[in-house]
């Protein structure tokens, strides 16, 4: 059997249409998982049936996420929020934690994963940030790998790809700030932006800035899902390089 993946799931303002960019659903059916598609069920019973049901947990990226859950007012620059995401995806983020199940979460996955274990973030970077940056909101298609992530020795994100340095995408304009207790940060670009974030106590709960779905014929984002697919089917666990 595949291991099945919840797939977090994006929204219009109006809430009418759920939606997944079919890249999402290619990179876990790629790598062998069995992608499902997560509506937005806010009853705990539900969330927690749903944690204990799937075997891993994708989350995407999308638009971004309310403030409040980490006590600032919406700064000028925020954009558009989905206020039923946020209420669904942190209670099951924080549950999966609870079971020690895998979690993958892309760019702004990667922000709602800090946020579920206590962290908080850049609701604009270039607005808060007082240095230069790099392009972060990338103009060339989402295929090609804009600028570098360092890689931190010894992290999973390091056993994943096997090197220090990697080239990504980049499509965002907010980012992770004070990375939670329970959280180390595995990456960073050239300007000191976090670009990946793990968990120190779970075997396999790891947040990334960029779009490896869009990225799939590259080795590195091969990889990454290949080795959470496979900490899906061996239930957690991680059992060190994927090369």
């Amino acid at each position: 059997m595949k291991p099945l993946i919840g797939i977090t799931s994006s929204m219009e303002l109006d809430e009418t249409n759920y939606m997944i960019n079919k890249d999402n659903i290619n990179a876990i059916a790629g790598a062998g998982g069995m992608p499902v598609m997560l509506p937005y069920l806010l009853a705990d019973e539900d969330v927690g049936q749903l944690a204990s049901t799937i075997d891993g947990l994708y989350l995407t990226g999308g638009y971004d996420i309310d403030p409040t859950y980490f006590t600032e007012e919406p700064h000028p620059n925020l954009g558009t929020i989905i206020p039923s995401r946020d209420a669904f995806e942190i209670p099951l983020i924080q549950k999966m934690f609870e079971l020690g199940k895998p979690v993958l979460a892309v760019c702004r996955g990667c922000q709602i994963l800090n946020i579920a274990a206590g962290g908080d973030m850049y609701q604009d970077i270039y607005a808060q940030i007082h240095h230069e940056l790099l392009q972060h909101n990338q103009n060339a298609p989402s295929t090609h790998g804009s600028h570098l992530v360092n890689v931190c020795k010894g992290s999973l994100l390091h056993h994943l790809i096997g090197k220090e340095t990697l080239k990504v995408n980049s499509r965002h304009h907010q980012a992770n700030r004070a990375v939670a207790d329970s959280f180390q940060i595995s990456g960073k670009a050239n300007d000191g932006i976090i670009e990946a974030i793990e968990s120190i106590d779970l075997p396999f709960v790891l947040g990334l800035q960029w779009h490896p779905e869009s990225m799939i014929d590259d080795k590195d984002s091969q990889k990454i899902f290949q080795g959470f697919i496979t900490s899906c089917k061996q239930k957690g666990e991680f059992s060190g390089e994927n090369n």
